[in-house]
């Protein structure tokens, strides 16, 4: 890896992502960001795929001679949150901001890009740069850009997250389930309405929705192992209008989220046996709609291995390689290392002297833009760790 040279992408990196943050775009909308993303890789001259059911395209980069063929990834999309920043990149649309990186994800796969462009005489195989829409919401952009093939012979993929509540200076990954699938349940109650003065002529939706909500909560203490992480949260109960009323209705939606995929089969199962029953019990009706969303992220074994083994002397002596704890976010990066090996790595972001110290998904989230060439020095190793691997070097 040509250090200098490398560096010399950060401030392009910079430009790119204070621009992109000026000009975030929500999930399944990001038009101009693709826009924009394909005029630099034009300008770099890699050809671009673009995607047929959405804004998800791919830069293309073969060599002069065969080899592995490595895929990148960056997602692309913001969030619907009022940026509160103070500063001069702040987000210039009414409601929506880059609350979680993406806006470094995307800068940091164009650098990626326009290195390797410069150097393709050199390329043995083929890279394919892949700016993924919609990872915020599911389905995600990760599915759909699958099914177009975007992974059709590719041997290996890699992606980053930038995380704040790692200090920078740090980067960190881990073998096997790192992120959590995301699942959400939507719980319709449908009693008889009526006065509260006379309870005994209605059926309240919303005391067999207390009810639920309490044995809902018992689900994860008492009917999964102890030794697998989960998490159930009722995020919202709604239901009735008025004081002198028995709501006819009630409504509870929450999100689910597990390791493993047995955990995560039983949990549904358990949540639909105890809606029937505690409904039942109160002589009320339900519907429930249960959303299957994203599957536990599992980093393949090997692929980390060769995070652990590049990655120190990629990042030099100041930078810290660390195990990952395990995360309750989810994340469809998972979908990609389901179809191919693959590692997911997480460049430490967080800097309280450059007030990056807000969560992500936070209304003044930033991050340390110098993380950014942390995350870019990891990108390349690992793809020419890979490249070389396939050519017995």
């Amino acid at each position: 890896m040509e250090g200098k040279s490398i560096e010399t992408l950060q401030t392009d990196m910079v430009e790119w992502r204070r621009y992109l943050h000026r000009n975030p775009e929500l999930s399944f909308q990001e038009r101009e960001t693709a826009d924009f993303v394909a005029g630099k890789l034009e300008s770099f001259g890699i050809e671009i795929k673009r995607s047929e059911g959405g804004f998800g395209l791919t830069g293309i980069l073969k060599g002069n001679r065969p080899g592995a063929t490595v895929v990148l990834r960056a997602d692309m999309d913001a969030l619907p949150i009022q940026d509160e920043k103070d500063c001069e990149y702040r987000s210039t649309r009414s409601g929506v901001m880059h609350a979680c990186g993406h806006d470094g994800h995307t800068s940091i796969l164009l650098a990626a890009a326009k290195y390797y462009s410069s150097r393709r005489e050199e390329l043995a195989g083929e890279i394919r740069f892949l700016f993924q829409p919609a990872e915020e919401v599911c389905p995600g952009g990760a599915l759909g850009l699958i099914g177009e093939g975007v992974l059709d012979g590719a041997d290996a993929v890699y992606g980053l997250h930038l995380w704040t509540p790692l200090p920078f200076g740090t980067v960190a990954s881990a073998p096997g389930p790192l992120m959590a699938s995301a699942d959400e349940f939507f719980i319709d109650i449908i009693g008889r309405g009526g006065h509260a003065g006379t309870p005994h002529r209605t059926v309240d939706s919303i005391a067999a929705g207390a009810a639920l909500v309490t044995q809902l909560h018992s689900i994860v203490s008492r009917s999964v192992d102890p030794l697998q992480p989960a998490v159930l949260n009722v995020g919202t109960i709604q239901g009735g209008y008025a004081q002198n009323v028995v709501a006819e209705k009630c409504r509870i939606t929450g999100t689910v989220r597990a390791f493993e995929d047995g955990t995560r089969q039983m949990l549904r199962s358990r949540i639909e046996e105890m809606t029937a029953s505690v409904t039942a019990a109160y002589g009320a009706e339900h519907k429930i709609e249960y959303m299957m969303g994203y599957p536990p992220l599992e980093n393949h074994e090997g692929e980390t291995a060769r995070f652990f083994r590049e990655a120190p002397a990629a990042l030099g002596g100041t930078v810290k390689v660390e195990v990952m704890e395990k995360l309750m976010p989810a994340e469809d990066f998972a979908y990609y290392v389901r179809e191919i090996p693959g590692c997911f790595m997480f460049v430490g972001a967080g800097n309280p002297e450059k007030n990056a110290v807000y969560p992500h998904h936070h209304a003044k989230f930033d991050f340390d833009e110098d993380a950014m060439l942390h995350g870019l020095k990891l990108l390349i190793t690992m793809t020419d760790s890979r490249l070389k691997e396939e050519l017995g070097e």
